[in-house]
């Protein structure tokens, strides 16, 4: 699988993601924090990013968190985008009332399943 480059604007690091890996997977392989890690899995909303170059794939994620609006204007979750060519990113800023909001979702959400 073709390995390619992902810039992150916000923070102008670099790092390589394979096609067949989330870019989330590739960030928290080698250490970068751009954007807090939830669920992993496209529902909570937490990775949010904005990809403002290249080419990706995407997998199921939270219409409520990636309403279609969002994602024509390349809103994604880093969780559930697997590049297809070298990408350029941005992270999205989230209120903190949303990310407690998020967490406490998760949280319940978890024990719930127990």
């Amino acid at each position: 699988m073709p390995a390619y480059q992902v810039f992150n604007r916000t923070t102008g690091d670099s790092f390589t993601c394979n096609g067949d890996q989330s870019v989330l997977k590739a960030m928290e392989l080698v250490g970068k924090k751009c954007v807090p890690v939830g669920c992993r899995g496209g529902g909570c909303g937490f990775c949010k990013i904005r990809v403002v170059e290249g080419d990706f794939e995407c997998g199921k994620m939270s219409k409520v968190h990636v309403p279609p609006e969002a994602l024509a204007q390349g809103e994604v979750l880093a969780c559930r985008i697997y590049p297809q060519a070298d990408l350029t990113i941005e992270c999205v800023p989230q209120p903190v009332d949303a990310i407690v909001e998020q967490a406490t979702r998760a949280k319940q959400t978890t024990q719930q399943d127990r």
